[in-house]
């Protein structure tokens, strides 16, 4: 098969720019490794996104929730049925390996897809392929002892399993803060390591005094100014401002933040900045330094990824698309 467009990345990114491509009259397949906006299924159940629905719309298609601020459930229906009612061709289970120059000299690309349930390896073409896989699925790493003991996640999600335990949890923006507020209402003995001296300036403000108040009242222990040092089955043993400290826990949030795959992108040939993690592309048509190669998203701000969101980051394909048509 061969397509004008190949999509990496089944986020809301990727679907806004497959939407519309296909709206110009071009052939598009959306690949991803797991499922559509897989990123969005793996929030908590209870997450509330900060945007508002009308923010979170792609494709010009109306996002009706029964709040201005839609859960997790109302962006997941969303998108699929956005991608539906569209007639996106998509893969899921898909996972790129590689993107290649085709051999036979005509300009397109040969993209090497594994089938992530039966291992089945095929190729497709396309003239263009355009790079939107986020950030989600690359967490940062603690880089510490015990950090892959069954006991630790780098994704939270739900508190019920943890109901008589007591949980530590790494970090001080939103997840980490929504998470700790979410165990702590099931009954949940929550301790909270940050390294900063206070909580993340991007906590959502409404939830923001909420958990400076469940601090202040010792209902969520907080370490602040601590680097967590160990991680055993039943311990964390931290740095809290230069003394060494042992907290008990049964099990260990690492709510550290995430990272684009740069190297995926150089592996296709995209230049990245060594420091900024910002792939090279121009940004009025965000094709990169390899000609047909587009990138779309989050993947754009390389490893500041507060800069790219949803609301700008479906802005990305409709640039994308005119670049294409002309």
């Amino acid at each position: 098969m061969k397509y004008n467009v190949i999509v990496v990345g089944a986020g809301p990114a990727g679907l806004s720019a497959a939407m519309e491509i296909k709206r110009k009259g071009l052939s598009v397949l959306v690949l991803d490794k797991g499922a559509i906006v897989s990123s969005i299924q793996n929030f908590p159940p209870s997450m509330i996104f900060f945007s508002t629905s009308d923010l979170l719309e792609i494709a010009c298609v109306p996002f009706i929730a029964s709040s201005p601020h839609p859960t997790r459930a109302d962006a997941v229906n969303y998108y699929a049925r956005v991608a539906k009612s569209g007639g996106i061709e998509f893969k899921g289970n898909s996972k790129v390996l590689s993107v290649n120059p085709n051999s036979n000299g005509a300009n397109s690309y040969s993209v090497e897809i594994k089938n992530e349930i039966t291992s089945e390896v095929n190729f497709v073409s396309a003239e263009n392929v355009i790079i939107s896989t986020g950030f989600y699925d690359n967490p940062n790493m603690l880089g510490v002892r015990g950090e892959t003991l069954p006991n630790i996640s780098h994704y939270y999600n739900e508190p019920g399993r943890h109901i008589g335990q007591r949980v530590a949890i790494i970090g001080g923006k939103n997840s980490a803060v929504e998470a700790a507020l979410d165990l702590y209402r099931h009954g949940v003995d929550v301790v909270l390591l940050h390294r900063g001296e206070a909580l993340g300036k991007s906590v959502k403000y409404w939830i923001l005094p909420d958990v400076e108040n469940r601090i202040k009242n010792k209902e969520i222990a907080a370490y602040f100014n601590s680097r967590v040092l160990e991680i055993h089955g039943d311990e964390v043993l931290a740095d809290v401002k230069g003394k060494t400290e042992t907290i008990k826990c049964n099990f260990v949030y690492a709510l550290t933040g995430y990272h684009p795959d740069v190297n995926f992108l150089r592996e296709v040939g995209v230049e990245v900045d060594q420091h900024t993690g910002v792939p090279k592309h121009d940004p009025k048509t965000y094709e990169s330094n390899v000609p047909g190669i587009y990138i779309a998203g989050s993947i754009v701000a390389g490893y500041d990824c507060n800069k790219i969101f949803i609301e700008n980051g479906r802005e990305h394909g409709k640039a994308i698309a005119e670049s294409l048509v002309r």
